[in-house]
């Protein structure tokens, strides 16, 4: 049986490290490409590939996805089954202050791999959207098919890729799947993220910052349930083009989900309340059904478990640190 080549972009990051785990053990041909933004650390995402640098089946190219040239001669060079597309310029409050690099990367970057996969004949594209696209005015839970108003051009970006996606699948006969992914956490989060941030301040003793009054909502999805739809979407193949949100359909508030870090790490939040940012939004909230009906996605990890899990592996990061 021929084994599936996978590339992964955004491969040595907190979900696509853990997404090249599965491919690896599932014994796949894995082929990342990674520009090490230094949006943080780049020694956090060497940790993060340790063990896949060692693998027989894993390479690493570090390249920038707006370079259609390099991109084009690490697609050209070996066959391809599938791209799944998970990089990206992150952070909904930094593309307020830089849209041109967000627009470069995320828009850009994710035209130069669709026209590679249509030339190249790359069967399956599989494109990492956010829940940040509905903006302020869906009504929850969020369908995929509720009106857009993203209000952060990281949100317009990843509307403007689902588009794309579309545009690609209808011209070029290529299956492309948009992942709508709701505020995933687990071990590996990027440091900036919410979880991550709270319990490092936490366990230091030094402030939170909770921009609003801490009711804002958000649905938060744990790492092994999104692998779940992504590896299930990689296999998908009942029609050419598909927007399907991944959450863990429910909500906690800000307060909450700190109150449960507290109790996690057993220790009293220091918390400091501001005005609310610009393009941050009260409520993430996913219907998953259509989910449910054609990946068969079942999350199982609430979030009151979720993060007990988290703070075991931040324990076992702070260790190693000491």
């Amino acid at each position: 049986m021929k084994k599936r080549h996978y590339l992964v972009t955004g491969g040595a990051g907190f979900i696509g490290s853990h997404l090249v785990d599965r491919l690896l053990a599932a014994g796949g041909q894995v082929s990342v490409i990674d520009n090490f933004d230094p949006f943080y650390p780049a020694s956090v995402k060497l940790k993060n590939i340790t063990d896949h640098l060692q693998h027989p089946s894993y390479r690493l190219y570090e390249v920038d996805l707006r370079n259609y040239g390099s991109l084009e001669t690490i697609i050209s060079s070996q066959p391809i089954d599938v791209i799944i597309h998970l990089a990206a310029k992150a952070g909904v409050r930094p593309s307020v202050t830089n849209p041109l690099d967000y627009h470069e990367v995320n828009v850009t970057g994710t035209l130069n791999l669709l026209e590679l996969a249509r030339r190249y004949r790359i069967g399956q594209f599989i494109f990492a959207s956010s829940s940040s696209i509905y903006g302020p005015a869906a009504t929850a839970p969020f369908r995929e098919d509720a009106p857009l108003l993203p209000i952060s051009p990281y949100a317009a970006t990843k509307a403007a890729g689902e588009l794309l996606c579309h545009t690609y699948s209808h011209l070029y006969d290529l299956r492309t799947i948009c992942l709508r992914f709701f505020t995933v956490y687990g071990a590996r989060q990027r440091p900036d993220l919410a979880i991550h941030k709270f319990a490092r301040l936490i366990a230091e003793g030094r402030p939170i910052q909770v921009y609003g009054d801490g009711l804002a909502e958000r649905d938060f999805t744990f790492i092994d349930d999104i692998l779940q739809g992504v590896l299930a979407a990689i296999d998908y193949q009942q029609s050419s083009f598909e927007i399907i949100n991944l959450g863990e359909s429910g909500t906690i508030t800000v307060n909450r989900l700190i109150g449960l870090l507290e109790e996690a790490l057993e220790k009293k939040a220091i918390v400091e309340y501001h005005p609310p940012q610009a393009g941050d939004v009260p409520l993430t909230h996913a219907n998953i059904e259509k989910a449910r009906q054609l990946l068969r996605y079942n999350p199982t990890t609430p979030i009151e478990s979720g993060i007990g899990k988290f703070v075991e592996w931040f324990r076992q990061e702070q260790q190693e640190i000491k």
